[in-house]
């Protein structure tokens, strides 16, 4: 079987030659360990390099574009991916000012700015400073002009094919023999800052308004991307963590379940494949998000927090399952433990159709090698 082939059967829920793997995401460092080179893939540190890019001029700017295709797919080929991500973490503003090798000034310095700063340690690019500083002022006065704002920039929001060019590129320059991700379709109620949280009680119908525009871009967004070639569209948003849901069941089945389940309908509409992303325990909701919504698929399952390959596969006969090897595993564990994990999860994809092995989150830098070859030489001989 081809990659594509591999990937196809799983969400068909169909034997494969051998388990399909897909590792949800890498750090530079750690993908810089894999190639034998600085690896342009990553977060925060994406960001930065693309700040860099810009500041030097549209022919950086094609470069860094060039170079982060390149080493996310020869990343890929390197770790055995089946699903390939060829996107990683972008931010195409170009900054007003250059502070310092690691710092960036962006806005307008007399009005409305904020300046981040890069560190190489952690990889994150983060603002460090804003004008005005609407973190710390926001009320639900501000919310309301902030979902007023997003409601009139979806007036004349209609994305053509055009629109997804480069994602038609990259799937007919890399999808005739492997699976490609793209991300879309994200929907969810932030948790920073917390007055969102606040309004989930106090402003409902506000909140409710702020997941209606973003249901509706993926909804505009959908025959469009079903044109250009997608087959899978990487969704979600982070809501839990390992003590539960950030708000109550009652509240996603009110606020997130109808909305979410107008954007897999939509995609069951165009034969895409829509997938649900968050970390941490989601049981309290889980038959709303897992089979009441339509998903087809759900990663970055976090087995750290209970959400168990076995278990999830047993109650949702139909999920499609990516990951369960756990970041912090390979960050913080033994070599034993590495395997022991991996093992685990290729025999539950080997018990069950429908499951797609890989780490569930993130390979954070300072993961140590010894760590990460255990892993890749453990899913080569055993998948």
């Amino acid at each position: 079987m081809t990659s594509k082939e591999r990937i196809r059967a799983a969400f068909d829920h169909q034997p494969t030659d051998k388990v399909p793997i897909h590792h949800i995401g890498f750090s530079s460092c750690v993908a810089s360990m894999v190639l034998g080179r600085e690896a342009y893939v990553g977060g925060g540190i994406q960001q930065w390099r693309e700040a860099n890019a810009l500041w030097r001029g549209q022919e950086a700017h094609r470069e860094f574009l060039a170079r982060s295709r390149e080493d996310a797919f020869d990343l890929a080929m390197a770790i055995g991916n089946d699903m390939v991500r060829m996107e990683y973490w972008r931010m195409p503003t170009k900054p007003t000012r250059k502070l310092d090798e690691h710092t960036f000034l962006y806005g307008d310095p007399d009005g409305h700015w904020q300046v981040r700063r890069f560190d190489p340690e952690t990889e994150l690019y983060q603002v460090i400073d804003q004008h005005p500083k609407i973190a710390g002022q926001m009320d639900l006065e501000t919310l309301e002009g902030t979902v007023e704002a997003r409601e009139r920039a979806l007036v004349g929001f209609n994305p053509t094919p055009e629109s997804f060019a480069s994602t038609r590129e990259l799937l007919d320059t890399y999808g005739k023999e492997h699976a490609i991700r793209v991300g879309g379709g994200s929907l969810g109620i932030p948790y920073e800052p917390a007055i969102w949280l606040e309004a989930t009680l106090l402003r409902p119908d506000l909140v409710a308004r702020y997941l209606d525009v973003q249901a509706e871009r993926a909804i505009r967004s959908i025959p469009a991307l079903a044109d250009v070639g997608v087959e899978y569209l990487f969704g979600g948003g982070d809501f839990a963590s390992n003590e539960g849901p950030f708000y109550s069941p009652q509240l996603f089945h009110e606020l997130m379940l109808p909305r979410l389940k107008r954007i897999c309908q939509t995609c069951h509409q165009y034969g895409i494949r829509y997938l649900f992303a968050s970390d941490g325990d989601l049981w309290p909701l889980a038959d709303d998000l897992f089979e009441a919504s339509g998903v087809h698929g759900y990663y970055e399952i976090d087995g750290r927090a209970g959400m168990d390959l076995g278990r999830l596969r047993e109650r949702y006969p139909d999920l499609v399952l990516i990951g369960n090897i756990s970041s912090h595993t390979l960050h913080l564990g033994s070599r034993d433990d590495v395997i022991a994990e991996t093992l685990s999860c290729l025999e539950e994809a080997k018990r069950s159709n429908g499951v797609i092995v890989g780490v569930s989150n993130y390979l954070l830098p300072g993961t140590p090698r010894v760590n990460l070859d255990a892993m890749l030489d453990t899913i080569e001989q055993f998948r």
